[in-house]
């Protein structure tokens, strides 16, 4: 009885996201629409045979996520003030999270009033940094990752698990730690 309430509560979450024309999934993928946090003027886009079991917040109006397709993202958060791009054939695993914004300004005196705007419903961007994120083709990224705003992960990268990305990661490498850095050239016969 439980899995067909939960598919009930699904079907009517994605006839309701859908309904909006810059909300495009692929009928062969597989998401959870019920962890999709979709914000008016914002575009949504999943391509076939995708598997999307985290959360997918839009953070403020006019935000784009664009999943490609056969890619599989666990039970991890992408929260997208700006744009996240992730390519076909991706693995995110678990406990991850992807933000291209840094959510609050650093300096105090911009962000004290953060709380209260939000107690109204409200968020004053005006003084966040946002940058678009980028993860290539191919990638894979493992368990209880951290990547944040402005980086490229590029084509057949491997992101080890725990590490915090804050730069670019190049094509085919493998990057480990907190931040991470390259520890590994793919060769081309593991490609």
């Amino acid at each position: 009885m439980r899995k067909l309430i939960i598919r009930i509560l699904n079907y009517r979450a994605r006839k309701r996201l859908q309904s909006n024309p810059d909300v495009k999934v692929a009928y062969t993928a597989k998401v959870d629409f019920r962890r999709v946090s979709y914000r008016g003027g914002s575009s949504l886009e999943i391509g076939e045979g995708s598997i999307v079991e985290g959360t997918l917040v839009f953070e403020r109006d006019g935000a784009s996520i664009a999943i490609g397709r056969n890619t599989f993202i666990g039970s991890s958060v992408l929260s997208c003030a700006k744009k996240i791009e992730v390519g076909d054939d991706v693995l995110i695993s678990w406990g991850c999270n992807i933000a291209d914004h840094n959510s609050h300004s650093v300096e105090w005196s911009k962000r004290k009033e953060d709380v209260k705007d939000w107690y109204r419903g409200k968020k004053d961007w005006t003084h966040v940094s946002t940058a678009s994120v980028t993860i290539g083709n191919k990638a894979w990224v493992g368990l209880n990752v951290i990547i944040l705003r402005g980086v490229d992960i590029g084509e057949g990268a491997v992101v080890a698990a725990g590490s915090v990305v804050v730069k670019s990661v190049p094509a085919w490498t493998v990057v480990a730690g907190n931040p991470a850095k390259v520890i590994r050239v793919i060769p081309v016969e593991e490609r």
